[in-house]
C-alpha cells in the first residue's frame, strides 16, 4: 500500500510541476513556455487560413493556462492526498485572471502591430 501511495505522490508532483510550467502563476513561463507553444499550435490554423492565426493563438494561450491550473490542482490533490487540502484563495484566482488578460492583450497587440506574425513564407 505504501508503494502505491509513493507512486501516486510522485505522479501528483509531476502533474503539479507540468501544471506550474503551463500556468500563469510565474512571469517567465509565458515567454518561455506558453507563447512558443501557443504559436506552434496556431501555425496549422494559419496555414488553413491566415485570419485564423490570431484567434487560434489567443485560444491556445488561454487553453495552456487553464490546462496548467487544472494540472496543478489535480497534481496537488494527488501529492497531498493524506494531508489537509488547501483552498485556493480568491486573490490568487483574481491575480491569475488579471495576468492572463494582460498577456492576452499583449499577444493581440504584438500580432496586430506586426511584431509577432504568421510566417507567410510557409504558404509558398
Amino acid at each position: 500500500m505504501e508503494q502505491r501511495s509513493l507512486l501516486v505522490r510522485v505522479t501528483g508532483g509531476f502533474l503539479a510541476i507540468v501544471g506550474f510550467l503551463l500556468s500563469p502563476l510565474s512571469w517567465w513561463n509565458d515567454l518561455i513556455v506558453n507563447f512558443p507553444l501557443s504559436y506552434l499550435i496556431a501555425l496549422p490554423f494559419g496555414l488553413i487560413k491566415e485570419s485564423l492565426f490570431l484567434p487560434s493563438f489567443v485560444s491556445a494561450y488561454w487553453l495552456t493556462n487553464i490546462l496548467g491550473l487544472l494540472l496543478m490542482q489535480k497534481g496537488g490533490e494527488k501529492f497531498f492526498q493524506n494531508r489537509e487540502k488547501e483552498i485556493t484563495s480568491k486573490k490568487a484566482i483574481r491575480n491569475t485572471l488579471i495576468w492572463s488578460s494582460i498577456y492576452t492583450v499583449l499577444i493581440v497587440v504584438l500580432i496586430l502591430s506586426g511584431v509577432l506574425s504568421f510566417p507567410s513564407e510557409l504558404l509558398n
